[in-house]
């Protein structure tokens, strides 16, 4: 049976396999098949994407397929994936479908499909789907006359997650006064994002907010933040927010241009929804020891866990988390049940107008560990193997978590080593109180496995 689901959903180049019109259209099938759980109502099934080219092909696909089956399909068109998960609940349809690549650039493309309550499909349904497209069981299950559905589309789809996303923001506070500059990556926040930061009060300038359907994160957005830092010191803006393209992963730029961790970003969070309900906090095992000391002091757990969107989202829900963050921008909360980047964008304004300070201060109070980007070192699986193997032997006297890859906590400092599982890499991250001991720490993981000291002075 031919596996089509990833950790995020299907992904690939668009008009080739899987991401076809054919493939599509059995998908829009099987996914119908499986959601039909009473056979005496009416199906329906949100689909929404962002502003890729493609995405027009692969939205038809998909709606004469789920059609085909008898289910009706409800279209809102580009929107952010938060947005699609939120339409599916409140409208209360049978599933919900994203046609997004995130981040990556526009000829790629996904399909992303939610449960009745937005959240993700669960394993079994996307195996299901999974084997009905493969065998080509489908194929074979074809309803008539007035049993075949019909497609219309929402108009107030938008509009609905705009006033959603308002009421995220206390009623006694406004954004007045406040300059806010926008980069939405061309993607599915160009209209909403502008829109709803204005209405709050804001004085909002956007950048990247003309989609041409091939411009999608192309040199902007959360990955590339150029623009955004250099339009905030034009604008002399209080404030940058920067969004992916499918909308759930953002990223900050204070008033001086400079860029705000994901992580000192989710220790402001953090703290504001400990005070509001104790519990526990996801934190990415890449994320700074400021995170986890900053939830500790706040009353709350830290839980540690992999990197990665998908073991977040499912650590929150399964655990009943407080709040999630990934190093990479995504938060998380337990109240939308997953990531939204412009519910995390209304909070953390919200954070600064009550606090009456802008966000390079209070990032500028916390305590600042150094800490290393991901070294990324050639090297084969079976090698990265035995080097992770080697490392927690060396280290065996420490507190060292295999929850991904090797994390050695040194008390004052730790190293992390990763295997990827997409590139013949092997990723090395440190941390410390201090750069001299950073530098230490690294020396002592060097010194301590000769594999790897050859493997990073070849590297070098």
């Amino acid at each position: 049976m031919e596996s089509l689901f990833g950790t995020d959903g299907i992904r690939g180049t668009a008009n080739i396999h899987p991401m076809t019109a054919e493939m599509a259209l059995a998908i829009g099938r099987a996914t119908a098949h499986v959601c039909k759980h009473d056979h005496h109502k009416r199906h329906r099934i949100v689909i929404g994407k962002d502003t890729r080219l493609s995405g027009y092909m692969l939205e038809t696909a998909l709606t004469a397929g789920i059609c085909s089956m008898g289910v009706d399909v409800l279209l809102v068109g580009p929107m952010p994936t938060p947005g699609i998960a939120f339409t599916t609940h409140s409208m209360r349809a049978d599933a919900g479908i994203v046609i997004s690549a995130s981040h990556n650039p526009y000829q790629d493309n996904g399909i992303k499909i939610f449960s009745r309550d937005g959240f993700k499909l669960s394993d079994r349904l996307e195996s299901e789907i999974e084997r009905l497209v493969s065998t080509g069981q489908i194929n074979n299950i074809r309803p008539t006359a007035d049993e075949i559905g019909k497609a219309s589309r929402i108009d107030d789809a938008i509009g609905r997650y705009i006033v959603f996303c308002k009421k995220t923001f206390p009623e006694d506070l406004t954004l007045d006064g406040l300059k806010i500059v926008l980069d939405c990556a061309n993607g599915a926040t160009y209209k909403v994002a502008p829109i709803i930061f204005s209405e709050l009060g804001a004085d909002v300038t956007a950048i990247h907010v003309h989609p041409d359907g091939k411009n999608i994160n192309h040199n902007c957005g959360a990955l590339y933040p150029q623009d955004l830092k250099a339009k905030v010191v034009e604008t002399k803006a209080d404030i940058g927010l920067a969004f992916d393209g499918d909308g759930d992963r953002v990223a900050f730029v204070d008033s001086c241009g400079r860029p705000a961790e994901s992580d000192r970003v989710a220790v402001l969070l953090a703290r504001h929804l400990l005070r509001e309900r104790p519990g526990e906090v996801i934190y990415d095992i890449k994320s700074s020891s400021l995170l986890a000391e900053a939830v500790q002091a706040a009353g709350g757990t830290p839980v540690m866990e992999r990197s990665g969107h998908s073991f977040i989202k499912t650590a929150l829900l399964e655990r009943d988390a407080v709040f999630g963050a990934e190093i990479s921008g995504h938060f998380f909360f337990r109240e939308l049940g997953g990531d939204d980047a412009l519910y995390a964008a209304c909070l953390l304004l919200q954070i600064l107008q009550t606090q009456g300070r802008p966000l390079a201060e209070l990032l500028d109070a916390l305590p600042r560990y150094p800490i290393t980007p991901d070294i990324r070192l050639p090297c084969q699986p079976e090698q990265a193997d035995r080097i992770l193997e080697a490392l927690a032997a060396a280290f065996a006297g420490c507190p060292v978590s295999r929850l991904d890859g090797v994390r050695i906590d040194f008390g004052d400092g730790w190293a992390l080593a990763r295997r990827s599982v997409t590139e013949p890499l092997l990723t090395l991250r440190f941390e410390a109180h201090s750069e001299a001991r950073l530098a230490e720490i690294q020396q002592i993981v060097r010194g301590r496995v000769p594999l790897l000291e050859r493997v990073m002075s070849h590297g070098s």
